[in-house]
C-alpha cells in the first residue's frame, strides 16, 4: 500500500509537470506578434532592417518576424489558427486529468500521447520541407516530441508498476 501511494504520488508529479508544459507551450502561441518582437529585440534584430541582412537563425527569425508583423498588419485572421493551435494545446492539457485522478483506467491517454510525439518528426520534416521551413528549425519543432516522450515513458512505467502493484489486471478488448 505504501509503495502504491509512492507512486501514486510520483504519477501526479510527472502529469503535472506534463500539464503545465502544455499550457505553457499552448499560451505563448497566442500573442505570437508580440513573442517574436521579444525575442528579436533579445537577438539584436531590427524589424526595419531587412531579413536579407542577417545570416543563419539571425535571417530566419527577422524574415519570421516580419512576416508575422505584415500578415498581422493585413490579415490579422490568419493568426486564428494559432488560437485554435493553442486552444488544442489547452484542451489536451485537460485530458491529462484523467491520468492524474485514475492513472491505470486512462493510461490510454499516455500511450496516445506517445504516438503524438513521435508523429511531431514526419510531421515536422515533411510540412517544413514543403513551407521553407530551415532544417534546423525542423529540428527544434522535433525536440517537442523527442522531450516530451521522455516524462511519458516514464508516466507509463510508473503506471505499469501502480497496476502491478494494485493487482489490477490488464483488459484486452
Amino acid at each position: 500500500m505504501k509503495n502504491e501511494k509512492k507512486l501514486v504520488k510520483k504519477i501526479r508529479l510527472w502529469v503535472v509537470f506534463f500539464i503545465l508544459a502544455l499550457v505553457g507551450s499552448g499560451i505563448t502561441a497566442f500573442p505570437i506578434e508580440w513573442g517574436l518582437g521579444i525575442l528579436s529585440r533579445i537577438m539584436n534584430i531590427s524589424p526595419a532592417v531587412p531579413a536579407d541582412t542577417y545570416t543563419g537563425m539571425h535571417h530566419w527569425l527577422a524574415f519570421a518576424y516580419q512576416g508575422v508583423l505584415q500578415t498581422n498588419a493585413t490579415y490579422p485572421f490568419i493568426f486564428y489558427g494559432t488560437d485554435w493551435l493553442a486552444f488544442a494545446h489547452l484542451v489536451i492539457a485537460v485530458a491529462f486529468m484523467g491520468v492524474y485522478f485514475r492513472p491505470v483506467r486512462n493510461k490510454w491517454i499516455i500511450h496516445w500521447a506517445m504516438i503524438a510525439c513521435v508523429g511531431i518528426i514526419p510531421l515536422a520534416f515533411i510540412c517544413g520541407s514543403i513551407r521553407g521551413i530551415p532544417f534546423y528549425w525542423q529540428l527544434i519543432d522535433c525536440s517537442f516530441g523527442v522531450f516530451g516522450i521522455i516524462p511519458l515513458l516514464l508516466l507509463n512505467k510508473y503506471i505499469k508498476q501502480l497496476q502491478s502493484a494494485a493487482g489490477i489486471p490488464d483488459f484486452r478488448y
